[in-house]
């Protein structure tokens, strides 16, 4: 640790005041890149949190310390980092389409509630290098993960008569390193005979495309496209 600090890590009121103000600072600077996205927890949200966190903190070091009492410093920050889970979770939604929208955020507010419990110990340094590397995270780190390619995902709804149809057609998904990802299928009563829908949902492996110009040539499909 820099020892040029050392003389910050009091309890004295300057100590206590500055803490609370660097608190404020980091959570400010992580929330306005936040507020920038139009994310759902924001400028003041962060603030708070990372001040929270502080506080906490340092009324564990001060029961401790100052008042001498038989007490853990480290159960109330502990009691801080499980409480930040259930903010945390109330920016995380599934949308319509089944994608996860908000866990950047979500590990954003936990990750700034843990640096506020830096800052309220007297940790400096780590606070300052985390807000720091919080703000590369979602900034330079998000570009950076944008560039990286994902195995694509797509559904495809098969139409067949026979029930081993759709046996082929998994081994044939499976065979070409695709990760099928959900089943459904369904029954259509067409007079004397029985066919079958089934929407296969994929992930990895060859384009959309190129299955289905697979399984429409097996015995027993009627038809296949994609959805």
């Amino acid at each position: 640790m820099l020892t040029l600090l050392n003389g910050l890590r009091g309890m004295d009121f300057f100590s206590v005041l500055l803490r609370m103000l660097i608190a404020c600072l980091c959570g400010a600077v992580i929330g306005l890149e936040r507020s920038a996205k139009n994310r759902p927890a924001g400028f003041r949200t962060h603030i708070l949190v990372c001040m929270g966190s502080a506080a906490a903190a340092l009324t564990g070091l001060y029961l401790f310390l100052e008042l001498k009492l038989p007490s853990d410093v480290s159960r109330i920050s502990g009691q801080v980092i499980s409480g930040l889970g259930f903010i945390g979770a109330g920016t995380i939604i599934v949308t319509k389409k089944l994608t996860i929208k908000g866990l950047t955020t979500a590990a954003g507010l936990w990750t700034t509630g843990i640096i506020g419990l830096a800052v309220g110990s007297g940790y400096y340094e780590i606070a300052i290098a985390g807000t720091v590397l919080v703000l590369l995270a979602e900034t330079w780190f998000a570009t950076l993960g944008a560039r990286i390619q994902r195995n694509p995902a797509y559904t495809v709804e098969v139409l067949y008569n026979e029930k081993t149809s759709l046996d082929r057609v998994l081994r044939f998904c499976k065979d070409s390193h695709m990760a099928i990802t959900n089943l459904k299928i369904h029954t259509l009563d067409e007079g004397s005979e029985a066919q079958y829908i089934a929407e296969i949902s994929l992930r990895g492996g060859e384009s959309c495309e190129s299955i289905l110009s697979h399984v429409r040539v097996m015995p027993g499909i009627i038809a296949a496209m994609g959805l």
